[in-house]
């Protein structure tokens, strides 16, 4: 069956509306577009789970705040097309932002404590927008299941606690991290990055894999944890921390000492560009 593309929300319902009639189950993968190998992973996660794949491209206004890179995010949408059709997609949802946020929209979705913090802190407004964003494609496509990367691990909790809160009927998949051969966890952002930077990002994911190395060796103290991935982005050239953190993974709270499920989480500054990377473990009680 050919990949369909639909620019407005009827268009869009219509067609799904149409697979529901055929039996069959509807999976949702949003994205900003500039499709890359973490986002096939998860089309094709969607694909092997649904008999109807939906991935939505759609550079959402209301998540990036006045200084940051709307203007000049890339938008190859024929690449993206392509990338889609490669991988059996049934349907693009590719609509505009008057589409979207018609004159008048004043209704924003708010996720409050796990929205403020992390990212939240440098980025207010950020996962408004996303929750807002997101609800909004739950709505008018209405999947069974709805596929996210791990990578952001915040926006996966955030949309979560929506989802619960709000009694919203989907099943939320959260995808492992693709990463290049030398770790840098993939990103749409990656392509801004100058030769130098490029070579010296790999410092977040080798950061995160030595802190769990001792975590795995017993470590305990978050603060040493905190102090360990501080420490190895200072020495790294050109990289300006945001934040380490080592937090209760359903909380996003501070931790003092590791227990339960734990995200060790980095964001860092190459230039203009933010790069965000994380891990999450398991600690057991008797470990």
């Amino acid at each position: 069956m050919p990949t369909n593309i639909a620019t407005t929300i009827a268009d869009a319902r219509r067609a799904v509306a149409e697979a529901r009639q055929r039996g069959l189950s509807v999976g949702l993968v949003p994205t900003m577009g500039a499709l890359h190998a973490g986002h096939l992973s998860l089309i094709r996660a969607a694909r092997q789970e649904n008999g109807f794949v939906v991935v939505s491209i759609f550079v959402n206004p209301t998540q990036f705040g006045p200084s940051e890179d709307l203007a000049r995010y890339p938008r190859p949408f024929a690449e993206d097309v392509d990338k889609c059709r490669a991988e059996s997609v049934d349907l693009i949802f590719h609509p505009d932002a008057a589409e979207m946020y018609p004159d008048g929209h004043v209704t924003f979705v708010e996720v409050h404590s796990l929205q403020e913090v992390l990212c939240g802190a440098s980025r207010p407004g950020h996962f408004r927008g996303v929750a807002t964003v997101v609800l909004q494609l739950f709505n008018i496509v209405q999947p069974d299941a709805a596929y996210f990367g791990q990578k952001d691990a915040q926006q996966a909790r955030i949309i979560a606690r929506m989802i619960r809160d709000l009694h919203v009927p989907v099943r939320l998949r959260v995808m492992p991290i693709v990463r290049e051969s030398d770790g840098l966890a993939l990103s749409s952002r990656n392509q801004y990055l100058d030769a130098e930077q490029r070579k010296n990002a790999v410092a977040l994911s080798r950061a995160l894999q030595e802190a769990r190395r001792r975590v795995e060796q017993g470590e305990r103290t978050a603060a040493v944890l905190v102090k360990l991935l501080t420490e190895r982005i200072a020495a790294t050239p050109g990289a300006v921390l945001d934040y380490a953190a080592v937090v209760d993974e359903a909380t996003l709270q501070p931790l003092t000492r590791l227990a339960g499920k734990v995200l060790m989480a980095l964001a860092v500054r190459y230039g203009a560009t933010r790069l965000i990377d994380n891990t999450v473990l398991e600690i057991r009680s008797d470990s």
